[in-house]
């Protein structure tokens, strides 16, 4: 395996995290209840763990502003434009798999 510096590790990651970001605004038919079915987290998780990171690092970051970050625009407004009803399968689906505390 190539030894990275880690200047380069985190440009990669960086740089993934950009492409999935990018990658989730493109499929906005995907709803964030089947991306918690499938993969256990979502668009919200992705926003709540770079808000943590960036709180963590001591740069104050709210829940809207890491959620503009990765939707490209206000939630309330992905929401209206993008996220349907969940339908009963999907719920049920979620309330086998949905996070444990």
């Amino acid at each position: 395996m190539t030894e990275l510096t880690p200047d380069q590790q985190i440009a990669f990651e960086a740089a993934a995290f950009r492409r999935l970001v990018a990658h989730l605004r493109e499929r906005s038919d995907v709803q964030n209840i089947d991306l918690m079915n499938l993969a256990g987290f979502c668009r919200n998780c992705l926003s709540n763990w770079y808000r943590d990171a960036a709180n963590e690092a001591g740069v104050p970051l709210d829940k809207e502003q890491s959620r503009e970050i990765v939707y490209g625009m206000h939630y309330e407004e992905w929401r209206t434009l993008n996220q349907r009803e969940a339908s009963s399968e999907q719920k049920a689906a979620f309330e086998i798999s949905r996070p444990k505390e």
